[in-house]
């Protein structure tokens, strides 16, 4: 029977629960994915990069990463990509083209990379919420007064929004977040693109500096930090397209009929080409406003005066939006875990029991004790981290190193080449043996950047003190 095939009501093809996605969700999804924080990183990344190699570099990530999102769409079912059987994970695609140790390699790089995205949210949101409170600061007591504000109360807060949105059951019920939070990415990305203009209308073009090759050495850097910091550019710019990670179970999201691959390759061209276009604009317009002195997050370079109201608007527009993302990080690492467990032990009516509640002006609602309190603590496991951690641009540059190369490039190719069983050496093998040990690299020289990064930012750190 095609699988494709209604086969009931709210029955999907393998028995579970029908799947109710689109083209539309599934875009706004990815776009929530990508459009993240790494947005905000852009301007700097193009300041340590400049005019040539920072928007080249852009380019290669976004051809990269939607060339490799079409292979890994088609291995969604095996052996046939419209009628074989559903996998569900990402680590569910390489057990069933590659198998092995492979496997294992997969769900470390995949969920330690989830972990990192999760906790590298909380310190952007809580960095927004300190912008808007200073904002406000200065409007009223006056651009002299001393505004200084910790981090570490927004960041509480944010593992509270987070506490109770975790409580969703699974990814299919996000569809309402994901929409929300895309809106939010676009509006901020286009306050950021607007005060961008501005600000290079109003400075005639004469008061910023900027070059072919960005930052110069000798001028703005010594030659050492040079070379760490263009590493760490390309990690942030990694970073920005790093959605491959959870694209199986966004996939996994969508209706069987049309075919999942041929709607999860539109909306995988909608969502990159979209990003790669405000991409550039914001990196491209950050570097022209700031020259080589771009700022790590390009939202708060545009000071906390006025025009305050737009500014804090933008910087709630970010907090609402990496709620939504959030989530789209988490939940898969959720469902692995919660599923493992079940599994290990099936006979716990702590693990598997649902306990209904009626909540009002909702219904029933299914409440589990075991999610209730993994998740829980969960959250507040990666709220302390990035208490203790709340360096924005190596952070982000670190886990973009880390999940581009495996995760982005590396299955999907060995994946392909597995399930089209393209022979060694021929080539199609070669060219994509190459572009693989390019990304190799290129995530390599990025992870040494941010770890430099990382160390330099420690070394500076006083924990608890307001900024």
């Amino acid at each position: 029977m095609d699988a494709h095939l209604q086969v009931g009501k709210n029955i999907d093809d393998d028995g579970r629960e029908k799947r109710t996605g689109t083209l539309v969700t599934a875009s706004a999804h990815i776009i929530t994915a990508v459009i993240g924080s790494g947005v905000l990183s852009l301007a700097w990344a193009i300041a340590q990069l400049g005019w040539v190699a920072g928007p080249a570099a852009l380019m290669a990530f976004s051809f990269i990463t939607y060339f490799t999102s079409t292979l890994l769409a088609d291995a969604y079912r095996s052996p046939d990509p419209v009628s074989g059987k559903r996998n569900y994970t990402y680590m569910d695609v390489v057990r069933a083209n590659l198998g092995g140790n492979k496997v294992q390699l997969c769900g470390i790089a995949q969920y330690v990379n989830l972990v990192g995205i999760t906790i590298g949210y909380t310190i952007t949101a809580s960095i927004s919420m300190v912008a808007v409170k200073k904002s406000n600061c200065f409007h009223s007591e006056g651009h002299a007064a001393s505004c200084k504000s910790s981090s570490y109360p927004y960041m509480i807060i944010f593992a509270g929004i987070q506490i109770i949105l975790s409580q969703i059951p699974n990814f299919d019920k996000l569809s309402w977040l994901s929409m929300l939070a895309a809106v939010m990415s676009f509006a901020y990305s286009s306050i950021g693109l607007g005060l961008s203009i501005a600000k290079v209308v109003a400075g005639g073009g004469g008061v910023v500096r900027t070059s072919l090759t960005g930052v110069q050495v000798g001028v703005d850097v010594s030659g050492q930090e040079k070379v760490w910091r263009t590493f760490q550019a390309i990690g942030d710019i990694a970073f920005a397209y790093a959605y491959s990670t959870v694209l199986v179970e966004i996939q996994d999201t969508l209706k069987s009929y049309p075919p999942e691959n041929k709607v999860m390759k539109k909306a995988s061209l909608a969502g990159v080409s979209t990003t790669t276009v405000f991409y550039v604009l914001c990196g491209c317009l950050g570097y022209a406003a700031f020259g080589n002195d771009a700022p790590g997050n390009f939202l708060t370079g545009f000071g906390f005066y006025e025009p305050f109201w737009l500014i804090d608007f933008a910087n709630v527009c970010i907090a609402i939006h990496l709620i939504g993302a959030y989530q789209v990080f988490c939940q898969p690492l959720f469902s692995f875990f919660e599923m493992k467990c079940k599994r290990r032990w099936p006979n716990s009516k702590f693990i598997t029991t649902e306990h209904i509640l009626n909540v009002p002006f909702y219904g029933e609602y299914y409440i589990n004790m075991f999610r209730l309190v993994w998740r829980t603590t969960y959250v507040i496991l990666t709220a302390v981290i990035a208490m203790i951690f709340p360096f924005f641009n190596s952070f982000l540059g670190l886990i973009g190193a880390g999940s581009f190369y495996p995760l982005t490039v590396y299955f999907p190719i060995e994946i392909y080449i597995a399930r089209a069983k393209i022979q060694r050496f021929s080539v199609t093998w070669v060219w994509l043996k190459i572009l693989s040990w390019v990304c190799l690299v290129i995530s390599l020289v990025a992870a040494i950047g941010s770890v430099q990064g990382l160390l330099t930012d420690v070394k500076k750190y006083k924990p608890f003190e307001m900024d």
